[in-house]
Order: structure tokens, then sequence, then C-alpha cells
């Protein structure tokens, strides 16, 4: 697959999550609550996460902000369900190198979020599609 085609198919998973997006809403019941914001350019997330003997059993998200931010953290959230939290976090470490352009383990499976790849070259946007994983780590290291 060349170049373009690949870019192309990034952006319409992109904006797939952006319009359609996975898990938006809230979670019913006891949720671990974390609110985040981007003050640079007013992207902001709820992030609410049930977690069960160390499993993500669900998460869901609110919040505002660019196609970026808001593709991301319909992403993430379907990314890390079912996982046990370690790996959750490791998939936000792979995540995190990812947008920093750095070689990432080909082993760890990022779903859908590994369309956001290219947003390393725009160094402005990297706080964007980092916000919901930020989010996520917060809130399972401060529990």
């Amino acid at each position: 697959m060349s170049f373009n085609n690949l870019e192309t198919l990034y952006r319409q998973v992109i904006m797939d999550h952006y319009k359609n997006p996975r898990n938006r809403g809230a979670l019913q019941g006891d949720a671990l609550t974390v609110d985040m914001n981007n003050p640079t350019c007013g992207d902001r997330i709820q992030l609410q996460m049930q977690i069960e003997d160390g499993v993500v059993k669900d998460a869901k998200f609110e919040g505002e902000g660019c196609s970026i931010s808001m593709s991301s953290a319909s992403m993430m959230t379907q990314a890390i369900k079912g996982k046990k939290i370690a790996e959750a976090l490791e998939m936000s470490k792979v995540f995190s190198e990812m947008m920093l352009g750095e070689e990432v383990d080909s082993n760890t499976d990022l779903g859908d979020a590994q369309a956001l790849s290219g947003v390393s070259q725009f160094p402005a946007r990297i706080k964007c599609a980092t916000l919901a994983w930020k989010a996520m780590e917060k809130g399972v290291n401060d529990k």
C-alpha cells in the first residue's frame, strides 16, 4: 500500500471516530472519574472507568475538542476495555512514544489508535492526541 493510500485510510479512521465516537457518554454506578483539559487549545475530557480486579471493565468519555482529541479518546476507550491495568499503562507508554516519533514495540496492539501515528509530525497537536491517554494514566495511578 502506498504512503498516500495509507495516509487516506488513517484520515478516514480518525474522522470515523470523530463523527461516530465509540464509548461516548457516562457510566452508571461507581466509576473512577478523571477530568483533564489542554489549556493551549481548549480540549477537555471527562474519562470514566469501571475497574474490577485490576481489569478495565468499561470506559466512557465526555468532552469537547478537536477531531484529533476526540478521536483519540474514542480509540483509547475501545483499546483499553478488557485490559489489565498494567496492559493499559503499557499501551499508553507505547502511544506516547509513537507521538514522539520514537520506534515503538510492535507487540503492543494499539488498535485504531495506530492511525494517529502521523500526529507526531505536528508537535502542536501531540497534546491533543495524548489527552485521553494521560487522563487514563492519571486515573489508574491515583487509584
